[in-house]
């Protein structure tokens, strides 16, 4: 176990790796926020890329449903593995297609028949080269996987239960890789970075099960990375100068003064290169303002707080100048930021596993945001997030660059004034369900058969879906809406969400096709009013009998369901 300075680690890890005697075949290094580890691990992939050697490589983000399960780990190393050999790949395809269930068993069993096998196979048959075939596998972000696994979003641990079942998957993960490829003697080097949480720590600690297996790297406060951080801002502001045409635009005092502020944070000067770097910006006048952002000295108390304050100045500044062209009533900036962030850390007013389930779009279609405004709202936190759209509008998501400004997000202590609480949250949100659906301009009185036919754009489509879908869970979680739920009443509502509700539970794959989501739905509207009943007798009642005509209704719609899918199996018999 090592303390050690950032300037040598590269070295140090490239070392431990092209070492094949070396007796420990895992590294892992563990470091608080902000050090610097995903980057450590991108210089790593790109050295090993680049000299041949590297097998798999994966970054975990808490906030990328795609990356941030343990269960998605052995499958897509497995896959890695393969596109390099097709001998593997070969005997990987086979080994699915004899057990298509192999991705619901344990961690380790799936390591045992997608890596252990195929590789022992092939060693035995003499069909590969140990010598020449790429032998490394990089983890980064441990910390960042969740613990349940299903097919749609998934949120960060939400609370104790969420944790402790992230950390035992974790844990899982650990131990099937000490079982598998260091029991077996596989001739992999396995190098994994993480926060150092209690999954990786108890593992690492005397008597442990990756005790004298791991080497251990800490990046520990007494590392110190100011000289790593110098020459990364050195380097991109050169970059900048050569953009601009102007090598002059800043000063080495004002790169000192940066990398002073950070306080050890390499995300910190990351993030202000980003910020600096905008292509709508001057770097310059940026830089100059990034500068009156830094405490002077002897105010730095908390641990982040040179972080959080550039994020609360970034995000200040962005809210300034949405508010000056917002052209839509004074929408609230922070609101709105936070349900974008809620949606890709987890809506955990949702029941499972509904978690989170929104496209950007879809979501920002719901909160009455059109296209153009979404991209406003986004426009100047690009060095902070990103919105990566896949070719249409469904597969657009947002993206944080860094776990840290969720967690500043996530905490009053540290967001103070730009803080937005969950509950404030799921009040607008319940508010925009509401009218979302008495706003839908659609004829009630002759709706298609199939929610696909609704004469509605397919944006429009989606978001109405979540607001008849969701609606019950936003308003249990939010403050009281009395007179929304009056004026919902008044415009005919419940009569307009019964017939979408029709709609919906005849959706393909629909959510609340299952009746134990049913009634989930039914429960969480039956609580608003028991809480509304005392207040306003008048609309409880109305509410109360919509319940009663939906429970009698679901004996009929679950008959049309059975019929569906006795129709849908015919119809795959027939293609076969």
């Amino acid at each position: 176990m090592k303390n050690t300075r950032r300037v040598e680690v590269t070295d140090e890890i490239m070392g431990w790796i092209q070492n094949r005697d070396a007796p420990q075949p895992l590294l892992c290094m563990t470091g608080a926020a902000g050090a610097g580890k995903s980057a450590l691990q991108q210089t790593i992939a790109e050295r090993c890329k680049k000299s041949g050697i590297l097998s798999a490589a994966l970054f975990c983000s808490s906030t990328d449903p795609t990356r941030n399960t343990v269960a998605f780990i052995v499958p897509t190393i497995a896959y890695q593995i393969g596109l390099k050999h097709h001998g593997f790949r070969n005997s990987v395809s086979a080994a699915v297609k004899h057990d298509p269930n192999i991705f619901s068993l344990s961690l380790q069993s799936q390591m045992d028949v997608l890596i252990v096998r195929p590789f022992e196979s092939l060693r035995r048959t003499q069909g590969l080269d140990t010598n020449t075939f790429p032998y490394v596998i990089l983890i980064d972000g441990l910390d960042e996987c969740v613990g349940k696994y299903c097919t749609t979003l998934q949120p960060t641990p939400a609370d104790a239960d969420d944790r402790r079942q992230a950390e035992d998957r974790q844990a899982e993960l650990l131990a099937a890789i000490r079982h598998c490829i260091v029991g077996n003697n596989l001739p992999f080097r396995i190098f994994i970075a993480s926060r150092p949480e209690w999954a990786i720590r108890t593992a690492l600690k005397p008597g442990g099960y990756l005790w004298q297996v791991a080497y251990h790297i800490e990046l520990s406060d007494k590392y110190d990375a100011s000289g790593d951080m110098r020459r990364y801002l050195q380097r991109r502001f050169e970059d900048i100068g050569l953009q601009i045409g102007d090598p002059q635009w800043f000063s080495k005092d004002a790169i000192d003064t940066l990398v002073q502020a950070a306080s050890g944070q390499f995300v910190y000067v990351a993030i202000v290169y980003k910020y600096i770097s905008e292509r709508r910006s001057s770097p310059a006048e940026r830089l100059k303002i990034v500068l009156t952002w830094i405490p002077h000295e002897g105010q730095v108390v908390r641990p982040f707080e040179a972080l959080d304050r550039l994020y609360a100045s970034i995000l200040s500044s962005a809210k300034k100048a949405y508010e000056a062209v917002d052209t839509h009533h004074g929408r609230n900036f922070l609101l709105l930021i936070k349900a974008h962030h809620m949606n890709i850390a987890g809506f955990h007013v949702l029941p499972e596993p509904m978690y989170c389930l929104f496209p950007a779009d879809v979501l920002s279609a719901l909160l009455g945001l059109e296209t153009s405004a979404q991209d406003i709202l986004f426009s100047d936190l690009r060095s902070l997030v990103t919105l990566e759209k896949k070719g249409n509008f469904r597969g657009s998501k947002l993206r944080l660059y860094h776990k840290s400004f969720s967690d500043f997000l996530n905490q009053e202590s540290r967001a103070m004034e730009l803080f937005v609480s969950e509950p404030d949250v799921c009040t607008h949100l319940a508010k925009c369900c509401l009218q979302h659906i008495i706003e839908c301009p659609l004829d009630f009185d002759s709706l298609p058969g199939r929610w696909e036919e609704l004469p509605l754009p397919e944006k429009h489509m989606y978001s109405l879906k979540e607001a008849t879908e969701d609606m019950p869970f936003f308003l249990r979680n939010a403050y009281s809406l009395d007179d929304e739920i009056a004026e919902f009443t008044r415009h005919d509502g419940w009569t307009k969400l019964q017939k979408l509700l029709s709609l919906a539970v005849l959706y393909p794959k629909g959510w609340l096709r299952r009746g134990s989501n049913w009634e989930h739905w039914i429960q969480s509207l039956r609580h608003s009013v028991d809480d509304l009943a005392a207040r306003k007798p008048e609309v409880a009642a109305i509410i109360i009998k919509f319940l009663e005509k939906l429970e009698r209704d679901r004996e009929e719609l679950d008959t049309q369901i059975k019929a569906l899918s006795s129709d849908i199996e015919a119809s795959s018999s027939d293609s076969d």
